[in-house]
């Protein structure tokens, strides 16, 4: 007498159905990953910059409110003597352009974003129209 043979386990079919369901999934959950990786490379630009303020009006008031020089900041230790007391986060780039009398602008790039954020503060000029007012981070 043949005895039937019970098989466990799963079909093809079943299997097909499972990589399919975990492919929609994850078609829909990487971009919502990649627009919270750039806001958070967007946040840090922010911090940095508001960062800087604080740095800015540090020196200027021991520096008879003369502010930084225009120079380039990044993370790197040389960057000290042009910017002392403040360096940006890993990763991120800030050119200081030229301060005029009364006020200052800045720049904020990040290695991981083509995105450029910015901020200027007092006489300053904007540095792009996305900066509506004066201390107000804004990015473009």
């Amino acid at each position: 007498m043949v005895r039937p043979t019970r098989r466990t386990g799963f079909t093809l079919i079943e299997l097909m159905i499972v990589v399919v369901i975990i492919g929609i999934l994850a078609s829909i959950a990487i971009p919502k990953f990649a627009r919270t990786k750039e806001k958070a490379y967007l946040a840090t630009m922010k911090a940095d910059l508001r960062n800087l303020a604080s740095a800015q009006e540090n020196y200027a008031m021991g520096n008879a409110g003369a502010y930084f020089p225009a120079t380039v900041v990044t993370n790197a230790p040389a960057d000290s003597l042009n910017a002392p007391g403040y360096a940006p986060t890993s990763g991120v780039t800030v050119t200081i352009l030229a301060p005029v009398s009364g006020g200052w602008s800045a720049t904020a790039t990040h290695d991981a974003t083509d995105k450029t954020c910015g901020i200027f503060m007092g006489n300053a000029t904007a540095p792009n129209a996305a900066v509506k007012s004066a201390s107000e981070v804004g990015c473009w």
